[in-house]
């Protein structure tokens, strides 16, 4: 399993620049295999944030977790995102997704009825753009040296243009997918679907199946499950689960995770998180794994009742996620 972490704030406040940069090159320097960036209204904008990672890193996949489809028009966000690939050097896994009904209506004015159809014509969008850019680099720029042609008509979007962002590559789309059929577009045509508030039950009873049947009906290799998780180390679960419950308990009252957690056995955030010591983390995360996860994206929280101890554990934590990442290549 790849070890990733967010590398920046998913709290109040979110990060600043500088503060992403030093987690970005930390995490590089020690061994994590991807950093994700959250795409949230009180912090940075997470493909802008991570074009600037992108050129302080050299070898660290940069991945949204996720950016809402509704916040652009997926022609303008296919062109956002492959200048955050060719700042990246390629190394761009770009996780989007609908979010929720609140989202879309109250954030963007856009209806969430039949969603599904929005994500399918989005993608196609976004998958026209990465042909267009192939075709771009293949051709020295595309007819007349403007771009490679994007041609796509849909029930929702209709786009017939050119596209051509220098140094860019093709950018692979990961599909925040919980529910049936987004499940089964990830697996048709993702690269991979990123959860959220699934336990280990929920992956191999639930994404997994789904995933993987939609992937063989087309003759395609089952894409990768990124699991984002809430990690900590400390020596008192007790005290972890309690933090876990004040911090992620509100993702039991939004239907999307409340229905993961159902499907699941944990029944509660505080229950899906990780939390103990390093054995017991090593444990648990190797639990995920066997569930079909191939990618842990931490977020991490520490545990404490001062700010030593808080730093203490959150030191321990970002070692052990590390450590693992080193020890599973090699």
């Amino acid at each position: 399993m790849r070890i990733g972490l967010f590398i920046s704030e998913t709290g109040v406040h979110g990060s600043s620049i500088d503060d992403l940069v030093e987690r970005a090159t930390w995490a590089e320097a020690n061994g994590i295999d991807t950093g994700w960036v959250p795409h949230i209204p009180w912090s940075l904008d997470a493909l802008t944030a991570l074009a600037i990672v992108g050129r302080e890193t050299s070898r660290i996949e940069l991945g949204t977790a996720v950016v809402p489809t509704w916040s652009h028009h997926p022609y303008g966000m296919a062109q956002h995102a492959l200048t955050t690939q060719a700042a990246c050097g390629g190394r761009l896994a770009f996780g989007i997704g609908p979010s929720h009904r609140n989202v879309a209506e109250n954030w963007y004015g856009e209806n969430y009825d039949a969603v599904i159809d929005h994500v399918r014509d989005y993608v196609s969008v976004l998958d026209a753009c990465s042909a267009a850019q192939a075709e771009a680099n293949e051709t020295n720029g595309g007819p007349g040296g403007m771009g490679g042609t994007v041609s796509f008509a849909g029930d929702r979007y209709t786009v017939q243009s050119l596209l051509d962002v220098p140094g860019a590559t093709p950018v692979p789309v990961f599909l925040a997918a919980l529910a049936p059929l987004m499940l089964k577009l990830a697996g048709e045509r993702a690269a991979g679907t990123i959860t959220w508030m699934c336990d280990e039950h929920t992956h191999s009873t639930h994404v997994l199946p789904r995933l993987s049947a939609a992937a063989e009906a087309v003759g395609r290799p089952t894409p990768r499950v990124i699991a984002g998780l809430p990690v900590t180390v400390c020596d008192d679960i007790a005290k972890g689960k309690e933090l876990a419950e004040q911090k992620f308990g509100m993702y039991r009252h939004i239907p999307n995770y409340a229905r993961m957690l159902e499907l699941g056995e944990s029944g509660s955030p505080s229950e899906v998180a990780i939390i103990g010591n390093e054995e017991q983390v090593t444990e648990r995360l190797a639990s995920y794994e066997d569930s079909g996860v191939t990618d842990l994206a931490a977020m991490t929280f520490a545990v404490g009742d001062d700010v030593d101890e808080r730093s203490e554990n959150a030191e321990r934590t970002r070692q052990l996620l590390a450590k693992l990442a080193r020890k599973n290549r090699d």
